[in-house]
C-alpha cells in the first residue's frame, strides 16, 4: 500500500512539474534557439517572403528550393543552398532566412529580401543627341528596373564599344550611381563619356607578298587606309570590324589570281604617338603566307541532258591552263545575273542544282566535275498580286509575263518585277517577286508583293526673273479611272485605279503671260493589248509690251534679240544673211524699234503679242520585233500661232514695216521610235534608252505653183502653213558600278543627244521648231515651236539664237549615288561631265567642236510634286560672241525627268 501510494506521488509531481512545460512551449512558440552545433530535423509549415515590392513572391519561394512539408535540417545544407539560389539571381541586396515559429518538429520560416535600387533616371555626359539615342537603343537602361553591378559593367562596355566601332579607341566611360532623393531604393546613373579624337591608320605594313605588290594589297582593303597622298579621299579611321573584312579582302585578292592557300600568319595593332601634338595613331603589320598559284585543269559535266557538254563549258567561260580564281567560277556558276544556272531556270528547271567538285589536284592544277541535277520543270500554278490597296488588279495583272500554266522561267520573272516598276503606281525599291516552290507536285507559285506609292502630283510653285514674277498651278492624276467618273463610291477623293493619266496645268505672269494645258493618257486602249492613247489641249499667249524687261533692250547684255551680240539679221556668226538664206533685213536692236509700255496691261494695236493654240492626237504600242522592248508611237499635231507686231523676234518674217502680223499653222506627223530596258524609272541601275523621232510636215511648197523666192511674196503668205522634217537621236546607257542588288548602288550613266532641222524648199525654211540649247533645258515658261537643250555650265540659251539652232550634238557622262530610295522621297547625288553644241548650217558647225562642262547636282522625287534638282556647272569654254559670264560657275535648276 505504502509502494502504491509512493508511485501516486511521483506521477503527481511530474505532472506537476513537466506538463506546465509543455503547454508553456505551445503557448509562445517564437521563444525558442536554434544552436549550430545541435542541428535538428523539421518540417516545413510555412514560407513567407518579406521585404519584396515589385517581383513575384510564388516565384521567389519556388527559387529558394523550400517548399510546404519539406524536411530539412536547421541550421543545414537546405537553408544555405535557398540563401545561394536567391542570392545568384542577382536582384537582391541583401538575403536572410529566419525562423519565426517552431512547434514540435514543425517550423515556419520567412525569407527576408533586400531588392536592389531600381533606377530612376539617366543622365548622358560628353555625347551628342544621336550618339545618346544610339546608346539607349543598344544599352536599354530601362527606368523602374533593377539596377545590377554587371548590369552597369556590361553598360560601361558596350558604350565603350560603340565608340571603338567608330574609331574612338581610347574612349573613356565613367558610371556613378547616386540615390534619388524623391524615390526610396531608386538611383540615378551619371554616365561620363570621354570619346577622345578618333584614331587614324598612320601606317600599314606588310610583309611576306611577292606575287602582289604592296600597293596592290592595300588597295584591297576598302575601309583600312594609311595616311598617304594617294588616299587623300579615303577614309583613314581605323574600325576594327572593317578591318577584319578588309583582311580577308587580301586573301580575296589572291585568290583572285590564283593563290588560293594564301592567308594571313602575322597580324599586330599597335597604337603609337606621332607629330609634335603627339596625335594616337595606330599602326598595323600584317604577314602573309602566298602558297602555290593554282591553275583550271580539265572541267568535266556529269548529269547534263538538257544541255551538251560543250554549250556548258562555253557558257562558263573558263578553259583548262586559265588562273583559278574562285570568285570568277562561282560568279560564272551561281551569279543572278550572269550565271549560267539562267540556262536551266529560264527553261522552268526550277529545282536545278550544281555542285562543283574539286576530283584532283596535281601538283598546280585543279580538275572539276561539274555535278548537276536538272530536276523537272517547274510549271507555273498560281500567280497571286498582293498589296495593290489603290489600283485595280487587273492593271498590273496585265504588265505580268508569268501565266499560270507556263513553265517557270526567270527572265519572265524579271521582265515582270520591270513592268510594274515602270507603271510607277508602286515603290520600285518594294517590289518582291515570291517564288514558292512546290517540289511535290512540280509547280510553282508566284506572289508578287506590291507597295503602292502616292503619284499623283500637285504644283503650286512661283518664281520671279525677268522682271516678272510667274506663277502656277497643276494637277497631275497619275492613276485616274474614267470609268468610274460616274460611279459616285470610287471618288475618294477621284476616281483612280485604272493607270490612266490626266494632267491640267495653269501658268501666268499676270498680263504679261499664261497658259492652260489639258492631257489625258490611256495606256491600255481596249484593255487587251498595251496600245497606248494620248489626246493633249493647250493655249498660251504671251503680251511682251506688258512687261517692262523686254522693253528696255536688254540685249546690250549680249542676251537679247534687240541687242548686238548677233549683229543683226545677216552679219552674226551664224550666218544668217548667206546661209539661212532670208536676206537682209538688216538688225532691229532695241535702238531701231520700241513698242509702247502698256501699264495698265490694255491690248492695243502696238502690242507685241504672241499667241499659240495646240491639239495633239497620239497613239503607240509595243512591237515583238526585234524585241519587246520596242515601241512606237505615232502622233498628229496642229499648232496655230497667231502674231501680232513679232518683227523683232521673228525678223525673217517682218513685212516692209519690220513687223510680223497673221496667223501661221503647223500640222505635223510624228514617229517616234524607241526602246527602254532600264530597271528603275527613278534610279535606274541598268538598261538602256534609245529612240529616234521623226517629225515631218507636209511639204506644201511641192505642189505649190508659188514661187517662194520672190521677194515680193508676202511672209505672212509664204509662211502660212510652216513646213520642215525633225529628227531627234537620243539614247542612254545605265551601268552599275558597285552591287546592282545594294542600297547604294554607284551607277554609271552615259547618254548621246543628236538633233536636226531640216527643210524641203531652201527658200522656205521653218522659223519655229528650232534647238534651244544652254543652261537648264527649261523656259521658265511653256513656248511652242521650239525645243530646249540643256547644258550645264551655260546660261539658258547661251548656245543658240533666239529662235532656235537647226541641229546640235550633245554628250553626258554622269555617276549617281542614292541618297536615300523610300517611297516617300528618291534622292540621289550625282557628278557630271557634259559637252555640247549648236549651229545653224553644215557649214559653219563642226558637231566634235563641243562645249564642256563639269560639274555636281542633287536629284529629289517627292511623289506630291515630282522630280525636281539643282545642279552646278562650270563651263570651260568661252561661247563666241557672247561675255564671259555665259559660262564659268552657273547653278541650274531642274524639274522633271528629261530624256
Amino acid at each position: 500500500m505504502s509502494r502504491i501510494k509512493k508511485s501516486i506521488v511521483t506521477l503527481l509531481f511530474l505532472f506537476i512539474v513537466f506538463v506546465p512545460q509543455l503547454f508553456a512551449q505551445d503557448a509562445d512558440s517564437t521563444n525558442f534557439s536554434i544552436y549550430y552545433s545541435s542541428a535538428r530535423k523539421y518540417t516545413v509549415a510555412d514560407v513567407q517572403i518579406s521585404g519584396i515590392k515589385y517581383l513575384d513572391k510564388t516565384v521567389l519561394i519556388q527559387l529558394s528550393g523550400i517548399k510546404v512539408g519539406d524536411e530539412i535540417m536547421v541550421p543545414g545544407d537546405e537553408i544555405t543552398t535557398a540563401i545561394r539560389k536567391l542570392w545568384q539571381q542577382g536582384l537582391f541586396s541583401d538575403v536572410e532566412i529566419k525562423a519565426t515559429k517552431v512547434i514540435g518538429d514543425k517550423i515556419w520560416i520567412d525569407i527576408l529580401l533586400q531588392e536592389r535600387p531600381r533606377l530612376a533616371d539617366v543622365n548622358f555626359y560628353g555625347i551628342s543627341k544621336s550618339e545618346k539615342d544610339d546608346i539607349t537603343e543598344k544599352v536599354l537602361l530601362l527606368r523602374g528596373s533593377q539596377i545590377t553591378d554587371h548590369q552597369v559593367n556590361s553598360a560601361e562596355r558596350t558604350i565603350k564599344g560603340i565608340f571603338h566601332g567608330k574609331g574612338f579607341l581610347n574612349t573613356e566611360v565613367t558610371i556613378v550611381q547616386r540615390d534619388d532623393t524623391t524615390q526610396n531604393n531608386s538611383v540615378i546613373l551619371d554616365i561620363n563619356v570621354d570619346k577622345k579624337e578618333k584614331v587614324k591608320v598612320n601606317l600599314v605594313d606588310i610583309e611576306g607578298n611577292v606575287a602582289i605588290k604592296d600597293i596592290t594589297l592595300e588597295r584591297a582593303m576598302k575601309k583600312t587606309n594609311e595616311k598617304a597622298i594617294r588616299n587623300i579621299f579615303k577614309t583613314k579611321k581605323f574600325l576594327e570590324e572593317e578591318y577584319k573584312n578588309d583582311k580577308g579582302f587580301i586573301v580575296d585578292k589572291y585568290n583572285e589570281v590564283g593563290y588560293r592557300d594564301a592567308r594571313i600568319i602575322k597580324d599586330s595593332v599597335y597604337q603609337v604617338e606621332v607629330g609634335r601634338k603627339k596625335k594616337s595613331r595606330v599602326n598595323i603589320d600584317l604577314g602573309v603566307e602566298e602558297g602555290d598559284k593554282y591553275y583550271f585543269g580539265d572541267i568535266r559535266w556529269i548529269g547534263n541532258t538538257v544541255y551538251p557538254s560543250n554549250i556548258l563549258s562555253q557558257a562558263l567561260g573558263i578553259k583548262k591552263g586559265d588562273v583559278f580564281n574562285q570568285k570568277i567560277l562561282d560568279k560564272r556558276l551561281f551569279d543572278n545575273d550572269e550565271g549560267m544556272n539562267n540556262l536551266y531556270l529560264n527553261k522552268g528547271y526550277l529545282f536545278f542544282n550544281l555542285e562543283p567538285v574539286e576530283v584532283k589536284v596535281n601538283k598546280d592544277t585543279i580538275n572539276y566535275e561539274m555535278r548537276i541535277f536538272e530536276g523537272k520543270q517547274a510549271t507555273i500554278n498560281e500567280v497571286r498580286i498582293v498589296g495593290n490597296t489603290k489600283t485595280h488588279e487587273h492593271v498590273a495583272r496585265r504588265e505580268l509575263r508569268t501565266y499560270p500554266g507556263d513553265l517557270f522561267s526567270k527572265d519572265l520573272l524579271m521582265r515582270s518585277y520591270r513592268e510594274l516598276a515602270q507603271l510607277g503606281h508602286f515603290d520600285p525599291e518594294a517590289i518582291n517577286p515570291d517564288v514558292q516552290p512546290n517540289p511535290e507536285d512540280g509547280t510553282v507559285d508566284i506572289e508578287y508583293q506590291l507597295q503602292e506609292k502616292a503619284n499623283d502630283q500637285i504644283e503650286l510653285s512661283g518664281g520671279w526673273g525677268a522682271g516678272m514674277f510667274v506663277g502656277s498651278v497643276g494637277l497631275k492624276f497619275a492613276n485616274f479611272s474614267v470609268r468610274n467618273i460616274f460611279n459616285k463610291e470610287a471618288w475618294k477623293p477621284l476616281p483612280t485605279g485604272d493607270g490612266q493619266t490626266l494632267s491640267l496645268r495653269y501658268q501666268t505672269s499676270g498680263k504679261y503671260y499664261r497658259t492652260v494645258s489639258l492631257s489625258f493618257i490611256e495606256p491600255w486602249l481596249g484593255g487587251k493589248k498595251p496600245n497606248s492613247f494620248s489626246i493633249s489641249l493647250s493655249h498660251s499667249r504671251i503680251n511682251y509690251s506688258a512687261n517692262k524687261y523686254y522693253q528696255s533692250g536688254y540685249g546690250d547684255s549680249g542676251y537679247s534679240p534687240y541687242g548686238s551680240s548677233y549683229g543683226g539679221y545677216g552679219g552674226s556668226q551664224y550666218g544668217y544673211d548667206s546661209a539661212y538664206g532670208y536676206g537682209g533685213y538688216g538688225g532691229y536692236g532695241a535702238p531701231q524699234y520700241q513698242y509702247n509700255y502698256d501699264s495698265e496691261g490694255d491690248n492695243n494695236k502696238d502690242d507685241q503679242i504672241w499667241e499659240t493654240t495646240a491639239l495633239a492626237l497620239g497613239y503607240g504600242y509595243r512591237l515583238s520585233w526585234p524585241d519587246d522592248y520596242f515601241t512606237v508611237y505615232h502622233e498628229a499635231s496642229l499648232e496655230h500661232y497667231n502674231l501680232q507686231n513679232m518683227g523683232s523676234y521673228f525678223y525673217f518674217l517682218a513685212d516692209e514695216n519690220g513687223q510680223v502680223n497673221g496667223t501661221f499653222d503647223n500640222l505635223s506627223f510624228k514617229t517616234v521610235v524607241g526602246r527602254s530596258s532600264v530597271d528603275n524609272p527613278l534610279y535606274s541601275r541598268r538598261g538602256s534608252n534609245l529612240s529616234l523621232a521623226v517629225k515631218v510636215t507636209p511639204p506644201y511648197s511641192w505642189f505649190s505653183d508659188k514661187d517662194y523666192s520672190d521677194p515680193n511674196l508676202p511672209n505672212s503668205e509664204k509662211y502660212k502653213w510652216i513646213e520642215y522634217h525633225k529628227w531627234l537621236f537620243k539614247g542612254q546607257l545605265f551601268s552599275p558600278l558597285s552591287n546592282p542588288t545594294g542600297d547604294h548602288t554607284l551607277v554609271l550613266k552615259t547618254a548621246f543627244e543628236l538633233g536636226f532641222l531640216g527643210y524641203y524648199n531652201e527658200n522656205l525654211k521653218s522659223p519655229f521648231e528650232g534647238f534651244i540649247v544652254g543652261g537648264s533645258g527649261m523656259s521658265g515658261y511653256n513656248m511652242y515651236g521650239t525645243d530646249y537643250v540643256a547644258l550645264r555650265g551655260y546660261k539658258d540659251y547661251a548656245l543658240s539664237p533666239q529662235n532656235g539652232s537647226n541641229m546640235y550634238t550633245k554628250f553626258t557622262t554622269e555617276v549617281r549615288f542614292p541618297i536615300t530610295l523610300k517611297p516617300s522621297a528618291t534622292i540621289y547625288a550625282l557628278a557630271f561631265l557634259e559637252a555640247g553644241n549648236a549651229g545653224i548650217t553644215f557649214q559653219n558647225y563642226t558637231p566634235f567642236k563641243l562645249h564642256r562642262s563639269a560639274g555636281v547636282g542633287v536629284r529629289i522625287f517627292l511623289p506630291m510634286f515630282g522630280l525636281m534638282g539643282i545642279d552646278w556647272g562650270y563651263g570651260f569654254d568661252e561661247v563666241p560672241g557672247r561675255g564671259p559670264d555665259y559660262s564659268g560657275s552657273q547653278f541650274h535648276f531642274v524639274i522633271g525627268q528629261q530624256f
